[in-house]
Order: C-alpha cells, then structure tokens, then sequence
C-alpha cells in the first residue's frame, strides 16, 4: 500500500481519467463499486471531479462533449517530459491533443502510438497524479494491448528509456531497472475485431464483490473474476460503455 507524494518516473502510469455522458450517473455507479467520493473542481474546468480513495485523489471523472466523436472510455496518463509530443511524432505516433497546461496543475497532451492505441502524457507541475495505488480503489497497473506487441515495445522503450522485459507468451514488462512501468500484450485472433487499446486496473479488498456491485450497478461484466500469477482480475464496462479492469492483489503485494 502506497501513498504517492512525489511526481513519478518519466514513463510510469500516473493518472487514470474518464471523460462519461452521464457524470451524475457514473458517480454513483463508481461510488458503489469502489466506494469513491468526488471533489467538483469547478466551472472553470467544466466540473472535471476527482475521485478520492479514503480522502485521496485516485482518479479522474468529467463530462464528455456534447459533440465529442470519441467513445465512452477512460484514458491511462504516463509520467511525461518536456519534448515528448515531438518525439512521439518522430517515433511514428500521432499527437492528437497538442501540450497544454491545465492551470498549475501541470501539462496534458494526448496521443496514439504507431499500432494505434490512445494515451494521455502528465507533466505534472503541483499535481503529481493518483495519491493513491496498490489499495482498494487506487490504481495497481496498466498494459497497452495491441497487434503488434514488438512495435509497440520499440515505441515506447525509445520514448521513455525503457527496456521491455519479456514475460513468456506474449506479454511483456517495459522496465526502468528494476522499476516496472507497464505492460504491452501481443493481441491475437481471441480478441475478435477489438482495436489496440490501452487498459488500467484498480485495486479492489475483493474482485468477485467489486463484479458485483458493478452488475448491480448497472455495469456489465467483459470478463469475469479469474485467478493469475498477479492477483484475481475481472474486466468490466460501467453503464455507459468505458472499460477498466479491477485486481485483488496477493496478500503479500
């Protein structure tokens, strides 16, 4: 259990937010899931919310636009550095949202890898991202799937100095040392006509209670509670589409 007060490591996973149609409704659905409370930034930021883990900032929720053509989904935020959208194009990504500054909070930008899968990058100036991870509610992990795992972990090592680390199959670790930053998974025929993607995971006391208070919720399950090398991992979608995944984490994690 850990409670982040420092920026974090130039590619690490930093911030989770979801941009929904229905911000009321989704705050219920993750407030009966996760148990989450929300602070209202305010007008001048379009009543983005963050969501607080035991009075802690562990994710993002704010309205969508009402002529946004971008489907309902939560967006994984990496640690980044002055530069980093100009290499992103240079590496062969796209740079979908240019580098602005949010107040003095710090700088976003969003942006598509070569194999197509969408990410935020966080620059942060006073807001460091998720104070909270590895506990019930916070975030624990996040992985891009996507069609072409080799690309994918050429892309990203060379944006951020990271090494990726295979893990057997067709999964792999992008390290910084010793220091695990995110995974990358080769998608294959079993993933149907999914497209690449980038998928977060929050920590939960219990995964087969957290599937079903999103049931209950209003949410449907993508993929129901198993047990893996790294904890018990369902996949769900909340009522209006946006997938996440929810870990309980071994005891001695």
């Amino acid at each position: 259990m850990t409670t982040q007060t420092t920026p974090r490591s130039h590619g690490a996973f930093t911030w989770m937010d979801l941009a929904t149609p229905d911000l009321e409704g989704a705050k219920r659905f993750y407030h009966q899931v996760f148990g989450w409370e929300f602070l209202d930034l305010g007008a001048e930021v379009m009543h983005y919310h963050y969501a607080l883990a035991q009075g802690r900032p562990a994710a993002g929720l704010g309205p969508s636009q009402p002529d946004s053509a971008m489907p309902t989904a939560w967006t994984i935020f990496l640690s980044g550095a002055e530069g980093d959208a100009e290499r992103v194009r240079t590496l062969g990504g796209r740079v979908l949202l240019e580098p602005m500054t949010i107040g003095d909070a710090g700088k976003m930008s969003i942006c598509a890898d070569p194999t197509g899968a969408v990410f935020g990058l966080w620059q942060p100036i006073r807001f460091i991202g998720a104070a909270v991870e590895g506990e019930h509610g916070g975030i624990a992990w996040s992985e891009v799937n996507t069609r072409d795992a080799a690309a994918a972990c050429d892309f990203y090592g060379k944006l951020f100095g990271l090494t990726p680390s295979p893990q057997g199959g067709a999964y792999f670790i992008l390290r910084r040392g010793e220091e695990m930053c995110f995974g990358v998974q080769q998608m294959d025929a079993e993933w149907g006509d999914a497209p690449p993607h980038w998928m977060g995971y929050f920590a939960v006391d219990d995964a087969d209670a957290a599937v079903e208070r999103a049931a209950a919720g209003g949410g449907s399950i993508a993929a129901p509670a198993v047990d893996t090398p790294y904890g018990r991992i369902a996949v769900v979608a909340d009522p209006y589409g946006a997938l996440f995944s929810v870990i309980q984490l071994p005891a001695a994690a």
